[in-house]
């Protein structure tokens, strides 16, 4: 009887901090969505009422113009290039996405089932190149690719992602959780080290791939810094540089902003609507071993 009742007792508390938790959790869940909701309330704006207080979340007019001015679709205005943009963005997101994964997971493979001699040694330099910031090697890239004559194209945005060092931990993290007794029964049956890579060990990790391969791509479709120091010709620019033109040294076109904004989003909804169900399950492959 006594269980009983202090199973009673702590139930009302066990109710409250549910409650507690999921009063938190939505807080936390409409603080980071208002930003997105405001800038999809005023891509619908005239520029005069972007800025208006209180915030008119639903306005009492529909002006789709925004997009049409910012697309250049039936307009006369200032052509801003979007489409171009997108397609510079589109190339090298996928390009990074794709070139990125294939050495990843091949480096991967190696450092976690073939051993070498200085394997471990080598592995310990990748890893210590993580505790390097990107931009602390900006000069130094900006240098050679000066000297390679090659600045001012997408090549500089496009040959690092050859080596991902983070992707590599993580799918060497992700091929030793995979028992040795698959590599060594296929061995045995005649397979060669690369067909063991492709058709054995990376069907099997393909949670790992499809996560790093999204999160490969919004980083990549988010890249601004790189842009804006190796590329000064608009017809090579990338998405977030577009969205510069919209901001002036006098006005600002908020309305056009937040269009622009909105239509750059769409790729990265997609993608991560799509993968999300890697997230968790991929990232933690290897997590508990390694």
């Amino acid at each position: 009887m006594s269980m009983q009742s202090n199973i009673a007792r702590n139930k009302p508390g066990k109710i409250a901090l549910r409650v507690l938790v999921t009063a938190l959790l939505l807080g936390l869940t409409l603080m980071m969505i208002i930003p997105f909701l405001w800038m999809l309330s005023s891509s619908f704006k005239l520029q005069k009422d972007v800025m208006s207080v209180p915030i008119d979340w639903i306005p009492d007019y529909f002006y789709p113009d925004n997009y049409l001015k910012v697309l250049h679709i039936g307009t006369t205005g200032k052509d801003y290039h979007f489409f171009l943009a997108y397609w510079n963005s589109i190339k090298i997101a996928a390009t990074c996405t794709v070139t990125s994964m294939l050495t990843a997971s091949m480096a991967g493979y190696a450092f976690a089932k073939i051993r070498f001699r200085g394997s471990n040694i080598l592995f310990l330099l990748y890893l210590s190149q993580m505790m390097i910031p990107t931009q602390v090697t900006l000069i130094p890239r900006f240098i050679l690719f000066s000297q390679l004559n090659l600045v001012n194209t997408h090549l500089p945005l496009l040959l690092p992602s050859l080596v991902s060092i983070t992707a590599t931990f993580l799918m060497r993290q992700a091929f030793v959780s995979v028992p040795n007794e698959l590599r060594e029964s296929a061995k045995l049956d005649g397979a060669g080290e690369f067909r063991i890579y492709a058709q054995i060990m990376v069907p099997i990790i393909k949670p790992t791939i499809g996560a790093l391969a999204t999160i490969q791509f919004m980083n990549s479709w988010n890249d601004y810094l790189d842009p804006l120091v190796f590329i000064s010709n608009w017809r090579l620019n990338t998405l977030p540089l577009a969205l510069n033109q919209f901001v002036g040294e006098e006005v600002t076109q908020y309305n056009l902003t937040t269009a622009a904004c909105c239509l750059t989003v769409i790729p990265v909804l997609l993608i991560f609507l799509f993968g999300q169900k890697f997230f968790v399950k991929g990232l933690m492959t290897g997590a508990v071993k390694g």
